[in-house]
């Protein structure tokens, strides 16, 4: 996964609802695929044979849905801090389709402070785009403020 632009920002300021995280854009290519099936021990064959992709109905091969939603915490860890997040949930809607090129598929992710509590906590909800539609419906993670 090669990062184009990525978050830092000093959480130790005041952090307001309303607020947005620093932005994270990330290629995923098909060598990324197979490194997390490696991690992940999820060899399922949509995330790296074509033929049995389309086999089974999809355009192509498709990254893990645990992946994104892996970068989606990253998104949140980034700019709270490692540790910091106390409960994530995602549901996913659409697949991020990783064609067999240089470049993959673009993955770009935003987040927001939506709450932020007296018990020094903050809800931050996610937003993953790829091609320009949401690949994770709502995506909320709820961190402990440094």
């Amino acid at each position: 996964m090669s990062e184009l632009t990525g978050p830092s920002v000093d959480t130790a300021q005041r952090v307001n609802v309303g607020d947005e995280l620093p932005p994270l854009r990330v290629q995923l290519t098909r060598a990324d695929l197979v490194r997390y099936a490696g991690a992940s021990l999820d060899f399922n064959p949509i995330h790296w044979n074509e033929r049995f992709a389309r086999e089974v109905g999809l355009p192509n091969v498709i990254a893990h849905g645990m992946l994104t939603m892996a970068l989606g915490g990253r998104l949140v860890t980034d700019w709270a801090g490692p540790g910091s997040v106390l409960e994530y949930g995602v549901r996913f809607t659409r697949p991020v389709v990783v064609p067999d090129d240089e470049q993959g598929a673009l993955v770009e992710l935003t987040g927001k402070v939506t709450a932020v509590g007296e018990d020094g906590t903050a809800r931050v909800t996610i937003t993953a785009r790829f091609d320009g539609q949401t690949v994770l419906g709502k995506a909320v993670a709820t961190v402990r403020l440094p």
